[in-house]
């Protein structure tokens, strides 16, 4: 029944080769399956698999409720935003800095490690270690071991049917033996050992300070309890259970807490967990209700890692392939000639031989980390480090930072083909507008819902900073409003019209009214944001002092207006009549529009203030660039122009994901050659210790790890997932009315292919490009409306056609129909 599985890589694979076990957690290779992830560090004698679960993170669902009391009580409120818009209007910089302070609340919480599995391989002589593979378009990482005329392979991926992380080892022409060991860096309440494998209970910590909080005396903090199994708490427990299962055919003993076999032949090791987090995020779990109790965690933990090995490895490998090349096969993009096969890291892609290769290689790397993290019904959205993390104090807590980060993990999302992993990250939309909305209507009397630019699987919607944090990226009230584009956007690709009824439309008029409430009367009658900054830059006050607050930063102003475009956009597909409506439409002409600085680049602030630092890492005013598209070469070429000037400033380098940023803005300003220009910076391997975390002002670029991962340093993944979507840019364009294809073609990228890439309009388009033209172009309607004209344009030429539902149409490189 527990044969061994069979190859599972095909000749148009993609796959990564290491040719030594990781020597630390920056060489390991990621697997998951929205719930689960790990890091595979493969090896002979000792192999480490480093486990995550994406709903393991410190706190309680009553945090952000507790927060709001504490900076209520300390004197946030609306009388006291008055006081800083007074002073922000009188120009009292130090003062209205003080006052905002008092909004902060503590910080949100962290993404937390789980556990460690540790296998330990014994046989009769040394092992040789041929490499470890990750395949992109399966999610397996195999691994070779020969003994002599004896060879094992190991086979792991994380499977999403069946919900849990599978081992699969082999032995050919004899036997090895196996010890396993399970261990958490949280607090163990509970070990169980039996020929079946190893079952684990940990405490969670109910509070997680970030490691850029250096004063607190006790940053990860227990409830007050005993670490035995002990009563449990009323309503939300903090507890979570992590079972191992193995099926083998040799002789099982299990003692001291670990499990070890002699003489295999054959294991299949399944590990599964139950946490409370994952009762709270699906909603089987109401704060101040009973929740599963930690017995019951415990067995709901072991159920399914017996199920998933009551499989067997042959069945759980078919039904792991099925779903995710399913899911992977939609969308690639292969530039230049090598689209397939394996290609060793070190030599073939961070040493910047083949930059075309890397382009290829990057793209499917992101769609596989997407993929592999965030999952439909699987947990939280993918995080700052996807749901990869080993430290129990990660960089600024592994959250979701909402000022670009979060919205850059799901630009590709649509259009590479992978829309069921879009929808995690509006279950986190849902919770952060539930506790939205009373911090709203408490500290600024308004409407709807506001986010600011933390928030975390609790649904944390203050500001966060602990009343010491510069506001210039602790007080910025549109994480909201940027985070909900991301409703529009899945309708405007897909045109589904049921989603934008029951998840799109309640999100977006619930961040347009608190908008419409947050907006105030200028003495030009215009209507501002006030305070306002732009995150996370600062500007020189009259005084010559840096300060943050002001009025209406371009970004703010852009972020609104798409907003209350894309409702009365909503409003009209839905057929809803909504005094709301009326409201935007009266307010949508009162909006200040974008201006130049008399040094000709776009403005970052309302008026025309120093910045503090021209080269600074955000490029935050150029969000009406990519993602929004209200300034475009050809609509608004003078806005273009300016927005290019910002560009030449902020010049090249930074962190991952400053780098896939510019990217993308230079191919929505078809800059293709400056744009491979970034991408191969991008690119480059790390030249320094990652353990040395590179200050945030990036004066100290980042750059690739050893497994691909970008850094800033430290790891984070919207590098990785931003240099997807930026490429696909590079290829393909589809905001406004037209499909352009080729729009920012590098000229060193002369030939390549794309296949599926997702367009608006329910569109999806193949295209063949040789001698950096176009060649053919294949488009097909996936979905939306067949009678609504499709325009294409590939340089001067410019079609219109009409696509029936579920019909296509091929042209060649001029735009005609093809013989």
């Amino acid at each position: 029944m527990y044969g061994s599985v069979k190859p599972v890589s095909t000749p148009d694979d993609l796959r990564l080769h290491w040719a030594r076990p990781a020597a630390d957690w920056n060489e390991a290779a990621p697997v998951g399956n929205g719930r689960l992830g790990a890091m595979v560090f493969g090896g002979v004698e000792t192999a480490r698999i480093q486990l995550n679960d994406s709903t393991l993170w410190s706190g309680t669902p009553e945090g952000p409720a507790q927060a709001l009391d504490a900076v209520r009580a300390a004197g946030a409120g609306p009388e006291r935003l008055a006081e800083i818009r007074a002073a922000v209007t009188a120009g009292d910089h130090p003062r209205a800095e003080a006052l905002v302070m008092s909004f902060e609340g503590d910080y949100t919480q962290e993404f937390l490690p789980f556990a460690d599995l540790t296998m330990r391989l014994e046989a009769a002589e040394p092992g040789s270690f041929t490499g470890r593979t990750l395949n992109l378009d399966n999610g397996v990482v195999e691994e070779e071991i020969r003994y002599g005329a004896r060879t094992l392979r190991r086979q792991t991926w994380a499977d999403r049917p069946a919900g849990a992380l599978c081992v699969e080892i082999a032995v050919t022409d004899g036997q090895v033996d196996l010890a396993l060991d399970l261990a958490s860096p949280l607090r163990e309440l509970h070990r169980e050992t039996g020929e079946s494998g190893i079952l684990i209970g940990v405490a969670v910590p109910v509070d997680g300070a970030p490691l850029h909080e250096e004063d607190m005396a006790q940053p990860l903090r227990y409830a007050d309890e005993s670490t035995s199994e002990g009563p449990e708490r009323a309503g939300y427990d903090p507890y979570a259970a992590l079972a191992v299962r193995v099926d083998t055919d040799g002789d099982v003993t299990a003692r001291d807490g670990g499990w070890a076999v002699r003489g295999m032949t054959r294991a299949l090791i399944t590990v599964a967990s139950s946490t409370a987090g994952a009762d709270f995020w699906s909603r089987t779990h109401t704060p101040g209700q009973d929740g599963r109790t930690r017995a019951g965690h415990r067995a709901h933990a072991a159920t399914r890692a017996e199920l998933a090995l009551a499989l067997g490895a042959e069945q759980l490998m078919t039904e792991h392939q099925r779903d995710l090349r399913a899911l992977l096969g939609a969308t690639s993009l292969r530039v230049g000639q090598r689209g397939s096969g394996t290609f060793d890291v070190e030599r073939d892609l961070l040493s910047g031989a083949d930059d075309a290769l890397a382009a290829t290689v990057m793209f499917q790397l992101g769609r596989y980390l997407l993929a592999s993290a965030s999952r439909a019904g699987a947990g939280p959205p993918a995080n700052l480090q996807g749901i990869w993390n080993a430290e129990l104090r990660p960089p600024w807590s592994s959250n979701y930072t909402v000022n670009i980060n979060t919205e850059m993990n799901y630009w590709a999302a649509e259009v590479t083909g992978l829309g069921d992993c879009h929808l995690p990250l509006f279950d986190l939309l849902d919770r952060a507008a539930e506790n939205g909305a009373p911090v709203a209507r408490e500290l600024y009397a308004a409407r709807g819902w506001v986010t600011h630019h933390n928030t975390d699987m609790w649904g944390w919607s203050l500001p966060v900073g602990r009343q010491h944090g510069n506001p210039s990226w602790a007080f910025w009230l549109m994480g909201g409003a940027w985070l909900v584009q991301h409703g529009w956007d899945r309708y405007d690709f897909t045109r589904d019209a049921d989603f934008l009824r029951e998840r799109g439309w309640p999100l977006l008029s619930g961040q347009a009214a608190f908008c419409l409430d947050w907006l105030v009367e200028g003495d030009d009658g215009q209507l501002d944001t006030l305070p306002a900054t732009s995150p996370e830059n600062l500007f020189r006050s009259a005084a010559g002092t840096p300060a943050s607050l002001t009025r209406s930063t371009t970004m703010d102003m852009g972020l609104i207006r798409a907003l209350f475009e894309r409702c009365l956009a909503a409003a009209d597909v839905l057929g809803i009549d909504d005094p709301l409506c009326t409201e935007i439409r009266a307010a949508l002409p009162r909006l200040r529009t974008p201006a130049v600085t008399e040094g000709g680049w776009l403005q970052e602030w309302a008026t025309d203030l120093p910045e503090v630092d021209p080269a600074h890492r955000h490029m935050s005013q150029l969000v009406t660039v990519y993602p929004l598209g209200q300034i475009d070469p050809d609509t608004t070429p003078e806005l273009a122009a300016a927005a290019r000037t910002v560009l030449d400033r902020r010049g090249p380098g930074a962190m991952g994901w400053s780098w896939a940023w510019k990217i993308a803005l230079r191919a929505r300003l078809g800059d293709g050659d400056i744009a491979r220009d970034l991408f191969l910076e991008a690119v480059r391997p790390l030249s320094y210790d990652p353990a040395e975390h590179a200050p945030v002002d990036g004066s100290r670029w980042g750059g690739l790890l050893p497994n691909l991962f970008s850094s800033h340093p430290p790891f984070q993944i919207d590098g990785n997932l931003g240099f997807t979507a930026a490429l696909a840019e590079l290829v393909v364009q589809s905001h406004g009315e037209t499909i352009t294809l080729l729009p920012a073609l590098p000229a060193r990228w002369p030939a390549g292919q794309a296949r599926g890439l997702r367009c608006r309009g329910g569109l999806e388009t193949d295209l063949d490009w040789q001698d950096g033209t176009l060649t053919s172009v294949t488009v097909r309607r996936i979905s939306g409306d067949g009678t609504s004209p499709v325009r294409l344009r590939h340089g001067d030429a410019l079609v219109s056609v009409r696509i029936a539902a579920g019909q296509e149409i091929v042209l060649d490189g001029k735009l005609a129909p093809a013989c």
